[in-house]
């Protein structure tokens, strides 16, 4: 895994990694002398914070710019490597046999402790059939400091039924070399790019049209710079598009992609969005938006706002959404609790890797319906605005006349309020209690009901803490604002409330 080790081979923008670790993976960023040194210097920038030791200024004299203060150096040619083909990678991971002393490593201790050699049974069957490449259906070389995939006509040949390929975190950064690739091995479906720093400039997107899953995690792409109406063809049969990690803030970058006809899974985790559409550009307007997605991962976004919620709708086949881990689902961040989530979803089945069965999606529904009606009262304009889906929902679940009805009827019979709660003790030093089933006013205070809970089970000194646990949700819902009434609270008729202690 040495590669070339001459000062001529380097070039600026060049991928290379440290010659004895392949993990160890940066950019050229100069060549040239360093004051107070003698001879030629690589200066290599990183993609690890930490890997070096300065940011390109070194004894204050400035050669680059470095990633972070401490992602550059400066290196010696012979200890960095432009890194091997993907042929020898593929020869070092599946056609290298083990060397006597690594034989010798694999035993396990008898009752006396003394080493035993073990031997995988099939081992060599295994390994006969991986060591013929031409038989290999999937190449897993993440890692392995492949800098060039060295494309020839005999690829084809070499590779005829490879139809996965695992890249990830070596060398390469040059669409023209993936184009031709994919063009030489008609039978790979799947490509795995991640931790490669590819090029802005995508070319070559045409040889891609056979690939089925492109995974993108954390290549630096920016899409709106580098795709084009005519790139996008490369990809009218990509059915999963990964592109997580890569840092995409605004909405437009990930509209350019929207089009593509059969794009069914779009992963954009820990990217850094905080909005579905921006605030100049409208859902509504958006010809046929991603018209087959069906699965949208946003996890660990920056997303707090429910018109990015209400936007998702838009989609004509999305059913599985993921957004954990951003402000809208955090409730210590202002945001909303899964039933709104669910509610306002309009054909969401799977939310947050849990499935919304249909009785969830009627309780949280109507549940939503109420709350918006207890805190807006008869504000029709307000409600219209702020939630779009609240005059369709108390039409198909037959709440129409509650609005009027329960502003008229709570201050003069109270019983027309009650709903009915189950409540289940389970703190550690509550003991072992039965649930409790009864009818109370949803007007009352969260306090109120704390203060109802130690007395029926007797739990004077303990400092209470109520959860409400959903039915499809896989953790319970804290319930903390004590001066809420149970109706604003999200608490509704037949629900459960784990009552718990204050840790």
């Amino acid at each position: 895994m040495s590669g070339e080790s001459s000062t001529e081979s380097f070039e600026i923008g060049q991928r290379v990694h440290s010659l004895n670790d392949p993990r160890r993976v940066g950019t050229v960023k100069y060549v040239g002398g360093v004051e107070g040194y003698s001879g030629t210097w690589i200066g290599v920038d990183w993609d690890n914070d930490g890997d070096g030791k300065h940011d390109g200024t070194f004894n204050g004299v400035f050669y680059f710019n470095g990633r972070s203060q401490t992602s550059a150096s400066f290196v010696r040619s012979e200890k960095l490597s432009r890194g091997i083909t993907l042929i020898q990678a593929l020869e070092l991971r599946y056609q290298t046999t083990s060397t006597k002393d690594e034989e010798d490593e694999m035993y396990v201790l008898s009752a006396k402790n003394k080493r035993v050699s073990i031997k995988l049974l099939g081992g060599d069957k295994i390994q006969d059939k991986l060591s013929r490449l031409e038989e290999l259906t999937s190449a897993s070389l993440p890692f392995l400091g492949v800098g060039s995939l060295g494309v020839s006509s005999d690829l084809g040949s070499v590779l005829p039924n490879l139809k996965l390929l695992d890249l990830t975190g070596n060398l390469i950064s040059d669409w023209e070399e993936i184009g031709a690739l994919c063009e030489h091995l008609p039978a790979l479906t799947t490509l795995n790019l991640s931790y490669n720093s590819m090029s802005s400039e995508v070319t070559s997107l045409p040889q891609l049209k056979n690939i089925r899953v492109l995974v993108l995690n954390n290549t630096g792409l920016s899409w709106t710079q580098s795709t084009s109406s005519s790139d996008d063809k490369a990809f009218n049969s990509l059915r999963l598009l990964n592109l997580e990690d890569n840092c995409i803030s605004e909405w437009s970058e990930v509209l350019k992609l929207s089009k593509l006809p059969c794009l069914e899974n779009l992963y954009l985790n820990k990217n850094k969005l905080s909005r579905i559409f921006n605030d100049n550009e409208s859902p509504k307007k958006v010809s046929d938006p991603f018209p087959s997605l069906r699965c949208l991962l946003l996890g660990a976004n920056n997303i707090g706002d429910l018109a990015s919620i209400d936007a998702l709708n838009v989609f004509p086949k999305l059913v599985d959404i993921r957004l954990s881990d951003n402000p809208i689902t955090d409730l210590a961040r202002d945001g909303v609790p899964r039933y709104v989530l669910v509610a306002r979803l309009t054909k969401v089945q799977v939310l947050n890797g849990s499935e919304v069965r249909a009785r969830e999606k009627k309780e949280s529904e109507i549940r939503y319906v109420r709350m918006v009606m207890s805190k807006f009262s008869n504000k029709l304009e307000e409600i219209e605005l702020l939630h779009p889906r609240f005059n369709e929902l108390k039409k198909l679940h037959g709440l129409d006349d509650e609005m009027a009805s329960a502003e008229n009827t709570r201050p003069k019979n109270i019983a027309s309020g009650l709903i009915s709660i189950t409540l289940k003790c389970v703190g550690p030093s509550m003991g072992e209690k039965p649930p409790l089933t009864d009818k109370l006013p949803s007007s009352i205070t969260v306090k109120k009901l704390k203060s109802l809970c130690e007395n029926l089970f007797k739990l004077r000194s303990i400092k209470l803490r109520l959860f409400l646990h959903e039915e499809g949700s896989p953790f319970p819902t804290p319930i903390d604002d004590e001066t809420s009434r149970l109706l604003d609270a999200g608490i509704y008729d037949g629900c459960t409330l784990l009552v718990d202690e204050e840790s």
